[in-house]
């Protein structure tokens, strides 16, 4: 179980930094349409893809690791691509997969 317990931890981490990167994403859109600036969007987009791909693989380890079914797991990937879901879903895998590890242990 302390396998589980660390593949949580570091989906949790990823799915708040990816969270904070595709608000911070948005708001360079806002920017760059809104004010003819790019510059932002061209430094956060790049950096927001790469953390995204390190997000689908904590996400995927760790719905393998406790089994979830196919449309939840694919619900839990694409939460990286839609603002403020990331938060939203982590608080629900939370409570998933700390029930499933009690109900383990029980």
């Amino acid at each position: 179980m302390i396998d589980v317990e660390s593949a949580l931890k570091f989906y949790r981490v990823m799915a708040y930094v990816v969270g904070v990167m595709l608000l911070l994403l948005c708001a360079g859109m806002v920017v760059k349409y809104g004010f003819d600036d790019g510059a932002m969007v061209a430094v956060v987009g790049p950096i927001h893809g790469f953390l995204y791909m390190i997000y689908l693989v904590g996400a995927l380890n760790l719905g393998l690791k406790v089994r979830w079914p196919i449309g939840y797991l694919l619900l839990v990937l694409l939460a990286g691509t839609i603002p403020f879901l990331s938060f939203v879903l982590e608080r629900s895998v939370t409570e998933r997969v700390r029930q499933t590890i009690a109900a383990a242990t029980a």
